[in-house]
């Protein structure tokens, strides 16, 4: 982790075998992970995998964000597909550098 955000090895989101479809990131000063989705083959987006709702860490299932405590459901852009939850997620700005994907934590995807 850097002062600013997060880098990240490309390599480990391009493997040999092919580009995985979500990347968790995990890190002592974070509170919750951050899952890296890999939309397409140079799109990346993130996002804070706290529910919206009442705050219980999210689960990766499929293409998808899903709450254990209540059941709400987020597609890999953080916007809620099913409730409890009527917020989004928040989201980081992703950028690729060099040969590292970063994540900007100093403020919100717009």
């Amino acid at each position: 982790m850097v002062k600013d955000g997060i880098s990240i090895p490309l390599n480990l989101l391009n493997p040999a075998d092919g580009p995985m479809a979500y990347y968790i990131v995990r890190n002592d000063k974070l509170l919750f992970p951050i899952c890296v989705f890999h939309t397409d083959k140079k799109n990346y987006t993130a996002l804070w995998m706290q529910c919206a709702h009442q705050g219980a860490e999210l689960q990766v299932s499929g293409n998808e964000l899903v709450c254990p405590a209540h059941g709400s459901a987020f597609d890999s852009s953080g916007k809620v597909t099913n409730g409890p939850a009527v917020n989004g997620l928040r989201t980081f700005p992703v950028s690729v550098l060099g040969d590292d994907l970063f994540i900007d934590l100093r403020k919100r995807k717009a």
